[in-house]
């Protein structure tokens, strides 16, 4: 993509989000689940991730294929000016979130011995595309609110005080989350 092609996708949209501000404005989404006992979450990857991984894995060697490597084509969101092809970054931080917390829950329930007999985990991030594209200095880059749900299966028995527990200790263990809250020191260099 050009500037030219760029700039015809991105200008009316800017131009609609200077119209109706609320336009501008969505909720990112990304869900999750624990089966079984193993220590792992399944994240569910949407549409545009599952295509550009497809994509890429065309492009990596056998040896990266056997070792499960790959690469996500990571673009524009179409609210961006995007085509959808691409992996939205704003979704795999959100889907990270809902892979460290499933992970870090689980790990925490096998150690406290809780019979966790599965999960959903539901994660929503809140944009404003016009803080991305320049359209109101106003408004913020990046989420303005996140939020992240676990809803436990049916069959998990588990006293009140045992899910306050699990959640307490499931957000003070759970690397994104805990770097999400609690901006660490970052650079850029050029």
């Amino acid at each position: 993509m050009d500037a030219h092609t760029l700039r015809e996708a991105q200008d009316p949209l800017k131009q609609r989000y200077r119209d109706d501000p609320d336009a501008a404005r969505i909720t990112l989404v990304a869900d999750g689940s624990l089966a079984g006992a193993e220590v792992t979450c399944s994240v569910t990857t949407g549409q545009a991730l599952a295509v550009a991984t497809s994509s890429a894995r065309e492009h990596t060697t056998g040896a990266d294929r056997a070792e499960g490597g790959g690469v996500t084509e990571a673009g524009l969101h179409p609210g961006t000016g995007g085509t959808g092809s691409a992996a939205c970054s704003g979704d795999m931080l959100l889907q990270a979130l809902v892979a460290c917390a499933g992970v870090t829950l689980r790990a925490v329930a096998t150690s406290m011995g809780l019979d966790v007999t599965g999960a959903t985990l539901h994660a929503e991030g809140d944009l404003d595309f016009r803080g991305t594209l320049g359209v109101d200095k106003q408004a913020p880059v990046g989420f303005s609110d996140i939020r992240l749900r676990v809803d436990l299966a049916a069959g998990s028995a588990l006293s009140d005080d045992e899910r306050a527990t699990l959640l307490r200790l499931t957000e003070r263990y759970c690397v994104v989350l805990q770097t999400l809250r609690r901006t660490p020191r970052t650079s850029a260099t050029i």
